[in-house]
């Protein structure tokens, strides 16, 4: 008499991630979210060293820094929290959590990966290096334990961004305004909070067991703490763009005419969180809604059209 044993059943996700370990490394290296790191050109641009070839090839360099980093976090937060993401409809298809990466291979490549970036961060400078290193320490530091901890867990990815940005002015040398750090912690602020809703809104009754901290927020407590940054933001801009500082550095008052670019912006983002859902990733959600890229680019056209060429 034949029996058949039991065929043990395989996620649907670790089929359709399954492929060389290389090709699923590169994904959970996730190249797509490196936009997150153009924050560090804002040094290049505000401080007047856009057509500096120098200064330009040094940004550049200290972009692929972070994209270093920023990659080595997604390893590490990945392989930490593999067992809340295959609760996830979504993130049960990321490579590790679907087993289709050996957690021992992501280590062994987090850790080659951020003694590159590091090394290529002293190659730059040691101040940049400092910044790199502490961008590291606290986005690591979020992945182990201030992910779970409210409020925290949105300050300290907002804070990332703006290390990035510290960072690339710091590498090519300008100071940088303390309103525009303001503004990019307040729009960091603001993407992660709308992350968070996002996030609440779609796991529902399940939003604990994926993270902890989600327990603590509520959509009508997220929405006024988005209301809070997003005035803030705006005001910040304003204050930004009318100083005598910045008005003196670049010789015009004309920034203020861009105040529309940032503030359509915002309200394209709420109408895609609120009525389509949206929002639970920004980084794609900014390069993929053409509006929103629209507007992008004609803000920075504009930026760039008013400090490089003011006649």
């Amino acid at each position: 008499m034949t029996s058949t044993s039991p065929v043990p059943s395989v996620p649907a996700g670790a089929v359709a991630a399954r492929g060389s370990v290389a090709a699923q490394l590169l994904r959970s290296l996730r190249p797509r979210q490196w936009t997150k790191n153009l924050f560090v050109f804002a040094g290049l641009i505000f401080g007047d060293k856009l057509t500096d070839l120098h200064s330009a090839g040094i940004a550049l360099a200290a972009f692929g820094v972070f994209c270093l980093l920023s990659s080595t976090v997604y390893l590490i937060n990945d392989v930490r929290d593999r067992e809340a993401d295959r609760l996830h409809p979504v993130k049960s298809r990321r490579p590790i959590a679907s087993g289709a990466l050996p957690v021992g291979v992501a280590n062994v490549a987090a850790v080659v990966i951020a003694a590159m970036a590091l090394a290529g961060a002293l190659a730059i400078s040691r101040d940049f290096f400092f910044i790199a290193a502490l961008y590291l320490i606290l986005l690591g530091a979020y992945s182990f334990s201030l992910k779970h901890v409210v409020i925290l867990d949105v300050l300290t990815l907002a804070s990332g961004f703006v290390l990035r940005a510290a960072g690339g002015a710091i590498a090519v040398q300008v100071e940088f305004s303390h309103w525009l750090l303001l503004l990019m912690m307040l729009g960091a602020l603001f993407l992660a909070l709308s992350k968070r809703r996002a996030e609440l809104v779609s796991l529902a009754a399940n939003a604990g067991a994926h993270r902890r901290a989600l327990d603590e927020y509520s959509p009508y407590l997220l929405d006024q703490m988005i209301s809070v940054v997003t005035s803030s933001a705006l005001l910040a801009y304003a204050f930004y763009t009318t100083d005598q500082e910045t008005v003196a550095k670049f010789g015009t008052d004309r920034l203020l005419w861009t105040i529309p670019f940032p503030l359509y912006g915002i309200f394209r983002y709420l109408y895609l969180v609120h009525q389509r859902e949206g929002g639970g990733d920004p980084s794609e959600m900014l390069v993929t809604d053409g509006p929103l890229l629209v507007c992008g680019t004609l803000w920075v056209a504009a930026i760039i059209a008013m400090l490089y060429f003011p006649q």
